[in-house]
């Protein structure tokens, strides 16, 4: 380069302006791995393909690197920032090192881009979008020579819609290619084909999605193939545009080239190169003879052939023709590395698309393969992710119920009556708290109503107060399999990030350990207030609701009973009677407990100047909790305190209290038996002797029956508003005792608690509804629902480390609480078949609506109103690095408790399943023994006590299955650890019950594995896959995924 030495010399002192990139980087010539001499620091100053180095910005290019016939290669550490270029030639390689990562990676982007091969590139590029121009503009040309009545007649054009089943995707089809041409002669394609489509009315060419990478071959034959939802607006006039492209080989432990930065949009000139591309219309593939299309792959400047491509048209419910004999061994070792989502707008694909579950799921991502299976049959599997609403309508009904429910609360403490100053100062003191934080849900709920977009609750948005109610990436996986000779079959697994509090944090830990530390704290405050046991609170508050409940029935069946007397109608007065009296002995009966009597006795001691007629102190803590049991009832009526400030308190004075409603029912009883007596006797003596006498002794007698009973029902009315005034009293005390005990720590844990139980509730309603309409036609499915309950199972995959231990307590204490929940299926009586929530903190009873027709699909013990119960279960297995620190320098007691105890509930499942459920019910029964053998397996795999078990996730789903459970797969953010376990579930159930042949296996779990996540789809909008090569390390083997693989994501 003498000669041209002095030109180079100015061009290297231009402004800093006219060149691509300039910047400080430390430079070495290296030679294998080692380096002659020290980086030393540089100012480069890159123009075209010329890199000029200089000792500094003022100085003289010391040297100039030319950039042809070489590559770059930037190494995969996230702490590298180091970039390498490598010659052809065999010249020592010169090694670059850069400030920081970002600056790391925009230099390998510009020098990828500085030589003649990526201006070819662009080139190509800029050819192949020229041609998609033409194609938008031959349209619009040909309009030009129309007349003007068929230019009208276009404006508004009517397309052939294709005839489909309902429900099902309008088009899906498969894909295939043969006979591809390689740019040079020993070189294995790497192929992917790319599909787009072009809409008739806009003549605009949209992305819809794309195949996986087949490795190796010329002949690529693609499993995945492309689907088409009922809702995607495609017909027969609809293009499809075909484009094949063929991707670079790679380093396993490098990258070369460019590296983008997370928020741009990959080029299509970077790993890849095109080898052509084809066009059909809709309309020939269907009407096609035999269903299939050939097509010719033609150059971008459409003169060579370089292949032909197969498209062939799919029915989920109709077997492929052919065989997969002519795969050979080449094609089978094929390996998958990218799928792309294809999305529908709204509702769900499938045979279960119906109106209620509409309105819980949405925005379906499908995606459809194909693979071969033992016996050289193709299988067809359709695999769809959805989002749904619950994830938002959910905790919302709950904190509506919270905040009215802390209302009545609040209302309770302040009609207590006049305490003494300890106790008045106390109460003070609580209700300010309390009113705090109903403050704070009534903000959340605020902010929820203002929220638009999307239905879930995304990973990055876990730390946000405002949604820390919100479920973390609640979704649907179903995988629909139709396969030949077996019947078609639908596998559900619900994903959802860990319900935890993660916005509150884990420094102190998760709830588990939070709620057993305040316990123990708690009892040390006896001093200060009147401890009562956890269980004497929840009886407490259980009584409170029992008389929110009862009262207003009993007072309504007491009218109906006086206007059945008014109207002289002795059935109705028997039917209002029943109803009376059945409610009225569940009110009496509910306070023969202790917990009122000793509740009473202490409220009196806190009155202002109590007199005991007895010796009395309230007994504390374990005394009460030992003695107590719990009932209670009535209803929220405001009335003075009976209960006697300054005179002598009578201990049994309470007994009398509540002893008196019965004796007023009694009264009630004795008279409407005694009035119907007597009117039968009279009707039969003067009905005989003259008939319009004995309508003149009805007319009579009506006002007197309603005279005789008026006096006993007021009685009885007035017995139960003072049982109720003192009940009320005596269980808000007990309430006053427990928040005045822990303040603000009790407030601040029920909030805890309350946020991880709107997750677990999230998700449990939404995997119910899914398993309701699921198993509508299998009768044993439904006699299993309301003889036994429904068993769900978790499987968790949080370590036991730093903040997810923390996560994991919260996890178990949340899907503990599920126990509380009783389902209650009504018929729909509108359009509206989102689920409704009643209840209080202690018990919740959701209501699913269903549509009339599916309504009558159900037993009779279901229509009528039984309340079917839950059964949870959480097994966990940690599975990343994190776990391999516990395991060596941490602590795993808390998975193995957990896991132990959730071994127990599970068999305390089984056992009521065998013992309430006939042998031939269910479909799956007849494998009772197998069952026991998966629980005693899964048992000596807990006892074990093994590193990264993840035998016990298998087991525990395997039972699950079989016993017609709901399947739930959680890790921190429902999104690496989640989708690596679902996809290999899926692939083994291909295995194991649909004989999937064993050569494919892999390739069939590389191929889901390579779908991004919503996440992924929605927020970064970049083809990448969910699971992070920095995570996968500490993964059990048959979880792993290889970097080899990540990188063709």
């Amino acid at each position: 380069m003498r000669f041209n030495a002095k030109d180079l010399a100015s061009l290297a002192r231009r402004p800093s302006g006219c060149f691509d990139k300039e910047g400080k980087l430390k430079i070495c010539r290296v030679v294998g791995d080692e380096k002659l001499i020290e980086p030393r620091e540089r100012w480069c100053r890159l123009k075209g393909n010329l890199l000029f180095l200089m000792k500094n910005k003022s100085s003289e290019a010391s040297e100039v690197v030319i950039l042809e016939r070489c590559w770059i290669v930037e190494f995969r550490s996230k702490t590298d920032v180091s970039i390498v270029l490598k010659f052809q030639s065999g010249e020592a390689d010169l090694y670059l090192e850069a400030a920081s990562k970002p600056d790391c990676e925009s230099w390998a982007v510009a020098l990828g881009e500085a030589n003649s091969e990526g201006l070819q590139n662009k080139i190509q590029q800029l050819r192949r979008l020229i041609m998609e121009i033409k194609e938008e503009r031959s349209s619009d040309e040909a309009r030009q020579f129309l007349p003007s009545s068929q230019v009208d007649s276009l404006g508004e054009p009517q397309f052939t819609s294709i005839q489909r089943i309902a429900n099902e995707p309008k088009l899906e089809f498969s894909l295939a290619c043969k006979d591809l041409v390689a740019a040079t002669r020993d070189r294995k394609l790497n192929t992917f084909i790319q599909v787009s489509v072009v809409h008739p009315a806009e003549h605009i060419l949209t992305r819809y999605t794309s195949t996986e990478i087949v490795e190796g071959t010329r002949d690529p034959l693609f499993l995945t193939g492309v689907t088409f939802p009922p809702e995607y607006p495609i017909y027969e006039e609809t293009k499809i545009k075909l484009t094949v492209y063929d991707v670079k080989d790679k380093p396993q432990d490098t990258v070369r080239t460019s590296v983008l930065p997370d928020h741009k949009e990959p080029r299509a000139d970077v790993g890849r190169s095109f080898l052509g591309c084809t066009t059909f219309r809709v309309g020939d593939l269907i009407k096609s003879k035999e269903q299939q299309l050939t097509l010719t792959l033609r150059t971008s400047d459409g003169g060579k052939t370089v292949g032909t491509i197969e498209v062939n048209l799919v029915k989920m419910g109709e077997l492929e023709d052919g065989e997969t004999d002519h795969i050979t061994t080449d094609a089978q070792d094929q390996k998958c590395a990218l799928v792309r989502e294809c999305t529908a707008t709204e509702g769900v694909s499938g045979k279960d698309n119906l109106p209620s579950l509409n309105a819980v799921l949405k925005n379906p991502i499908c995606k459809l393969y194909r693979f071969p299976t033992s016996d050289n049959k193709w299988m067809r599997i359709r695999e769809q992710m959805a989002e749904t609403t619950l994830s938002f309508h959910v905790p919302k009904e709950l904190i509506n119920l919270h905040i009215k429910e802390d209302m009545r609360r609040n209302q309770e403490l302040k009609d207590l009556g006049e305490l003494a100053p300890h106790w008045d100062n106390m109460r003070k003191s609580v209700i300010a708290h309390c009113d705090q934080m109903l403050s704070m849900y009534q903000d959340t709920l605020a902010e929820l109503g203002k929220h638009t977009g999307s239905s879930f609750k995304s990973s990055c948005s876990k730390g946000e107060k405002t949604l820390e109610f919100i479920p973390i990436n609640l979704h649907l996986q179903r995988m629909h399999v139709h396969s030949p000779r077996l019947k078609d079959a639908l596998y559900d697994v619900i994903t959802v990030g860990a319900p935890a509090a993660h916005f509150q944090g884990f420094k102190n830990g998760g709830l588990r350990k939070l709620l057993s530390k305040f316990e123990a704290e708690r009892r040390n405050t006896g001093y200060q207030c009147i401890y009562y046991s956890p269980e004497n609170t929840a009886k407490a508050k259980e009584v409170l609701s029992n008389i929110n409940h009862l009262q207003p029935l009993i007072s309504s069946h007491a009218d109906l009973l006086l206007n059945s007397a008014s109207q002289h109608s002795p059935d109705s007065l028997k039917n209002s009677l029943k109803m009376l009296s059945e409610k009225t002995e569940l009110f009496v009966h509910a306070f023969k407990d202790q917990l009122v009597r000793s509740a009473l006795l202490a409220l009196y001691t806190a009155r202002p100047g109590c007199v005991l007629k007895k010796p009395a102190v309230p007994r504390n803590s374990a005394e009460e909790g030992d003695d107590l049991q719990h009932q209670g009832h009535p209803s929220q009526i405001k009335r003075q305190d009976s209960i006697p400030h300054h005179s002598e308190y009578d201990e049994e004075e309470w007994d009398r209290v509540w002893a008196n409603v019965g004796k007023s029912l009694n009264c009630v009883i004795a008279m409407v038996d005694r009035l119907l007596e007597k009117d039968n006797i009279s009707n039969i003596k003067e009905g005989e002797n003259d008939p319009s006498a004995a309508d003149c002794k009805v007319l009579h007698t009506g006002g007197d029956w309603y005279e005789q009973l008026y006096p006993l029902v007021i009685t009885l009315k007035d017995c139960m508003g003072e049982v109720v005034t003192r009940a009320k009293q005596s269980m808000a005390f007990v309430l006053l005792q427990e928040l005045a005990c822990g303040l603000p720590q009790c407030l601040m844990l029920t909030l805890r608690r309350d946020i991880v139980f709107s997750q677990a509730l999230a998700g449990l309603v939404c995997g119910f509804i899914i398993k309701l309409h699921t198993g509508l036609h299998d009768q044993g499915f439904l006699q299993q629902l309301h003889t036994v309950g429904l068993l769900v199972q978790y499987e968790g995959l949080l370590s036991t480390y730093s903040e997810e231990a923390g996560m994991l307590e919260d996890m178990a204490v949340g899907i503990s609480d599920l126990q509380k929940v009783m389902f209650k299926v009504i018929e729909a009586k509108s359009e509206d078949f989102l689920p409704v929530i009643t209840g209080r903190r202690e018990h919740y009873v959701i209501e699913v609506q269903l549509p009339a027709k599916m309504f009558e699909l159900l037993p009779q013990e279901i229509k009528e109103g039984k309340l079917l119960r839950m059964y949870p279960v959480l097994f966990n297995v940690g599975i990343n690095e994190q776990q391999t620190l516990a395991e060596r320098f941490g602590d795993t007691t808390l998975q193995e408790n957990i896991n132990q105890e959730n071994l127990e509930l599970l068999k305390e499942y089984y056992k009521l399943f065998t013992e309430k459920m006939p042998p031939d019910c269910l479909p799956h029964f007849q494998e009772q023994n197998d069952l026991k053998g998966l629980l005693e397996n899964l048992h000596q795999n807990i006892q074990a006590k093994k590193r990264k078990n993840v035998e016990i996730m298998w087991l525990a789903a395997t039972i699950c299955r079989k016993l017609n459970g709901v399947r739930f797969t959680c890790c921190k953010s429902a999104k690496d650890r989640t989708s690596m376990s679902v996809t290999l579930e899926q692939c083994s159930i291909l295995r194991d019950e649909h004989q999937l042949h064993k050569d494919f296996f892999i390739r069939a779990l590389d191929c889901m594995r390579r779908m991004p996540h919503r996440e992924c789809t929605e927020e970064c909008q970049m083809q990448k896959v969910c699971i992070q090569h920095d995570t996968a390390d500490g993964f059990p083997k048959v979880l792993q995924t290889s970097r080899r693989d990540i990188w063709k994501s």
